[in-house]
């Protein structure tokens, strides 16, 4: 009997091993592609309407680039986490990079966002660097 409850018990923890390696598995590359998608995404936020008359074939293939790499990225489970100014801030999915105290704010509010965060399934892959509001008036 002991024998069997122990077989059984190695099967399931290969199984829950090979679930786990199958939708983690890829998370260094995961993680490493990330820089990809912010220098993407920064080069669009910071594109101006004359560079868009200009380059406007060029900046579509870069939106046209980073949305392929937004169809990857949910092909494999990865979401993005895009807090906004006055969110509240979420220390399991923000990371602060700095305080500052802002009038018209609650202390614990969202100021700024400086790069988005990424969540592999339900693991976070990189938090959302934002900076915090410390406004106690």
């Amino acid at each position: 009997m002991r024998a069997l409850a122990d077989n059984e018990n190695a099967r399931k923890r290969f199984e829950r091993d090979r679930r786990e390696a199958e939708q983690y598995g890829g998370s260094k590359l995961a993680r490493d592609m990330l820089p990809v998608y912010d220098s993407l995404r920064r080069a669009l936020d910071h594109t101006t309407p004359e560079q868009r008359s200009v380059a406007g074939a060029v900046l579509e293939g870069v939106e046209l680039t980073l949305r392929e790499l937004q169809n990857v990225f949910a092909k494999h489970g990865i979401t993005v986490i895009s807090p906004k100014q006055g969110d509240t801030f979420d220390p399991n999915q923000h990371q602060a990079m700095f305080e500052a105290p802002v009038p018209g704010t609650k202390s614990g509010q969202i100021i700024e966002v400086m790069a988005e965060g990424f969540l592999l399934h339900d693991r976070l892959l990189r938090p959302a660097q934002v900076g915090v509001s410390s406004f106690t008036g």
